[in-house]
């Protein structure tokens, strides 16, 4: 299973800032998280199933999209964009 890192706020909602969750792809590691912790659910996947645009994940390091295979001691995270002015 994957090692999932999560920032603020998203980290907040799940109850902390790492989760193990099984998948096959980044797609599938998100559903998992959003089902194990439904407060998240719709901040990270949008209706049809992708990653919101403001949000970016990354799989050990490099930029992954939703069909970006995952392995079980990979780590991904997942990161909210920061906004403010």
């Amino acid at each position: 299973m994957a090692q999932v890192m999560l920032r603020a706020p998203l980290s907040e909602l799940c109850g902390g800032r790492s989760h193990v969750v099984a998948g096959a792809t980044v797609r599938d590691v998100l559903v998992a998280l959003e089902a194990a912790h439904p407060p998240i659910a719709g901040w990270v996947l949008d209706e049809q199933g992708r990653i919101r645009e403001h949000v970016n994940v990354f799989v050990n390091g490099t930029h992954g999209e939703e069909r970006t295979p995952v392995e079980d001691a990979d780590r991904v995270h997942v990161l909210p964009a920061i906004t403010g002015g």
